[in-house]
């Protein structure tokens, strides 16, 4: 076999054979194409030819899905990846990093109907769901499920007996509220550590990134505990009040 059938930087890649140099379905290279993260092909004769560029991003999408990132933090690294200093870099990777270790997964509607125990999801539920972002729409009938786990719950409520669209009330509380607090964290740490480096003419140096970035790492499990330890307090009382009523 010559050497241009096996070497992928001479473009002669198509997208069955990129798909078994990477592991990425054909399905997945084309939703990626669409959602920009990843060049176009050369097309040639009518069909479309792959090369090192193509292999090399999957591979660094493959490990950045792998670190817990999703498509859309991928997609936000992709764009300011070139001429940014690695100081800056490191900065933004930090500001973009999942706050927990749940790694996103890419679901069919079949799988996304077996994670919710239905045999065929309402289409006005998943509208429901998508604009709630817990799942992501990526086109060719696959999503971006970003937490399985908030998914998953969903699906115990529906086999407690609880209606999927009750579920999904639950779900947009919860989310309201994260989001809430979430924005709080945010405020708090543009006022009080951002803003303070950009008060110099030089704007913010990289010993000054690097400091914000650390500090952003120690709040990541300061956000995550305070939230747990304030629903709890709230949950035990909220527990106890209604069992007070009901005992009435």
């Amino acid at each position: 076999m010559a050497a241009s059938d096996q070497d992928p930087a001479v473009g002669n890649l198509t997208i069955d054979e990129l798909s078994r140099q990477t592991g990425m379905t054909a399905r997945n290279i084309r939703a990626h194409q669409s959602r920009g993260l990843l060049p176009a092909p050369e097309v040639r004769a009518r069909t479309g030819y792959y090369g090192r560029e193509h292999v090399g991003r999957i591979k660094l999408i493959q490990e950045m899905q792998g670190q817990g990132f999703n498509l859309q933090a991928i997609k936000r690294m992709l764009e300011i990846g070139a001429g940014a200093s690695e100081a800056a870099l490191d900065f933004e990777r930090a500001l973009l990093a999942p706050f927990g270790e749940e790694r996103p997964e890419v679901v069919t509607l079949l799988s996304l109907a077996e994670m919710v125990d239905q045999t065929a999801p309402d289409p006005k539920l998943v509208g429901r769901a998508e604009k709630l972002g817990i799942i992501v729409p990526l086109g060719n009938g696959t999503w971006e499920v970003p937490s399985p786990t908030l998914l998953r719950a969903a699906r115990e409520l529906v086999e407690l007996g609880i209606p999927l669209h009750h579920a999904l009330a639950v779900a947009e509380a919860v989310i309201k509220s994260t989001r809430s607090i979430a924005k709080e964290f945010v405020r708090l740490f543009v006022q009080d550590v951002l803003d303070p480096l950009r008060q110099g003419e030089r704007g913010a140096a990289e010993d000054d990134l690097k400091r914000a970035g650390e500090a952003l790492a120690r709040l990541r499990p300061l956000a995550s505990e305070a939230v747990l330890a304030g629903f709890s307090l709230a949950m035990t009382a909220a527990v106890e009040h209604q069992m007070e009523r009901e005992l009435r």
